[in-house]
């Protein structure tokens, strides 16, 4: 199971470093001075960096096949997601607003507005699956 869990971890990574990709290149380094509601730099570079840290505290556990690293790693995900789900609805709300006016894409609307609806349910859909697995193997379940 450690190794699903690293796999799903490695896959919602892709999908994750696909949207910041698409925020950067859309400037959302430029959204931290913009009004309205948006995903800052903030937020979106800790969601990254935690993730990338905790899998990186994974691939140690998957070495040492120390339960204490699956359970640090399990609490930085469980922040990556609380993370990842403020960002999930504020992209959320902005994506119905604009459906509701029939606002077109402009210079001014927020990177995260680019993000592929597809790429969006693939990385949440990945992510709560890295998690369930990270948590089943750091309680024991399915051997080690």
């Amino acid at each position: 199971m450690k190794w699903a869990a690293f796999i799903a971890w490695v896959l919602t990574a892709g999908g994750g470093f696909v949207l910041l990709s698409i925020w950067l290149a859309r400037g959302g380094m430029r959204q931290q001075r913009e009004a309205g509601n948006r995903i800052r730099p903030p937020l979106i570079m800790s969601h990254f960096l935690l993730a990338a840290t905790g899998l990186v505290i994974w691939i140690i556990y998957l070495v040492d096949d120390k339960s204490t690293l699956a359970w640090v790693a399990f609490g930085i995900l469980c922040v990556v997601a609380l993370l990842g789900f403020t960002m999930f609805g504020i992209w959320l709300r902005r994506r119905q607003a604009r459906g509701a006016t029939a606002e077109a894409v402009s210079p001014d609307t927020p990177a995260e507005q680019h993000f592929p609806v597809s790429i969006v349910g693939l990385h949440g859909l990945l992510a709560a699956t890295t998690l369930v697995l990270v948590l089943l193997t750091a309680a024991g379940v399915g051997g080690s």
